[in-house]
């Protein structure tokens, strides 16, 4: 009888279900349309930037830009706005400054050949500074109404920014599970000098992730300033970052590359939002938080640490029983013929 085959999600979609019924039991406040709401457009920008970052994670790396690229993108949106440019146009301008700040990654990590961790704390203090240059370290406000539509804005009674991310998380989806492309990421992460081998373009890979995770924190940044009609300076400064990359651990993505998927990334973040929303509303202070995450993201790590020694120690025993049984018997008597 042939066993049956769990999806790889079934242990977050566990774990989001029992987080959902306690924090629902402890508190009525948790249960109220108002308050899944909110929970749904704060995880939205968590979730925009989990699934960038599943991209980036796949391949082996880590983008520690994509906070900073959220204040960037908002108030360069906000400036050029100012500057009389329609909100579309100005958005779309912003959007391209962000996917730029993660090809210059990509650049610098494969074609330079510096570490991602380094590379993208540079891009994170440049990401940072530009804003504050640009604008003197002030905020700017957004006068153009229209562009509310981006963060307030509601399609069939569900808020746009969670449409977005519907919509994101398809066609990424889409692209890492049916596309050559999405076999050449995973591939990359999996045995980089190997894939390079068989023909896989590395630098187009990484160029790529890396502009992906760029244009996910883009448009986390047009959310983050058409919710709020301003342009800060500070915007995505706080745990966004911390909080994308605890979501796509905890969504079953591995540190290690090869491993992972956008709806496992979704999960995470759903997961992460559920977990800040619960302990805001039960009044719990928000130091506590980064603890909660922190041990979240350590006990991701050690289960991802512990699966891929068991797969590894799998392959192992696989191969020996291979090498095993293709050796030619031992001939009559102990005597070659």
């Amino acid at each position: 009888m042939k066993r049956r085959r769990w999806p790889e999600e079934t242990g977050i979609i566990i774990i989001l279900a029992l987080v959902v019924v306690a924090m629902a039991i402890s508190s009525e406040n948790f249960r109220t349309v108002s308050n899944l709401r909110i929970l749904l457009l704060n995880g939205a920008v968590i979730a925009f930037l989990a699934m960038g970052q599943c991209f980036v994670l796949l391949t082996g790396g880590i983008d520690l830009s994509a906070g900073a690229n959220i204040a960037m993108t908002g108030v360069l949106a906000a400036v050029l706005m100012r500057a009389g440019l329609p909100w579309e146009l100005a958005a779309l301008i912003s959007i391209g400054a962000g996917t730029s700040l993660g090809l210059l990654n990509g650049f610098f990590i494969h074609y330079v050949g510096l570490p991602a961790f380094i590379v993208t704390f540079c891009t994170f203090g440049m990401a940072t500074s530009i804003p504050q240059i640009i604008t003197g370290a002030n905020s700017v406000s957004i006068k153009d109404p229209a562009f509310a539509v981006v963060g307030r804005g509601v399609v069939m009674g569900v808020p746009m920014p969670v449409v977005l991310v519907l919509v994101a998380a398809i066609i990424l989806t889409i692209v890492l599970r049916y596309t050559p492309l999405g076999v050449q990421i995973y591939a990359t992460g999996g045995n980089a000098e190997a894939s390079r081998l068989a023909g896989v373009n590395i630098g187009r890979i990484i160029l790529v992730v890396y502009a992906v995770s760029g244009f996910c924190a883009s448009i986390g940044g047009m959310i983050v300033a058409s919710r709020l009609m301003v342009g800060y300076t500070t915007a995505g400064s706080g745990q966004e970052l911390f909080f994308s990359i605890a979501s796509a651990v905890v969504g079953g993505v591995s540190l290690f590359g090869g491993v992972g998927s956008i709806i496992g990334a979704l999960l995470g973040a759903i997961l992460i939002a559920t977990v800040s929303n619960g302990m805001n509303v039960l009044g719990v202070e928000s130091y506590w938080q980064s603890l909660v995450i922190g041990v979240i993201i350590l006990a991701g790590v050690t289960l991802d640490t512990y699966r891929r020694r068991i797969s590894f120690g799998a392959q192992r025993r696989k191969r020996s029983q291979q090498s095993a049984t293709s050796l030619p018997a031992a001939p009559v008597g102990g005597q070659s013929q």
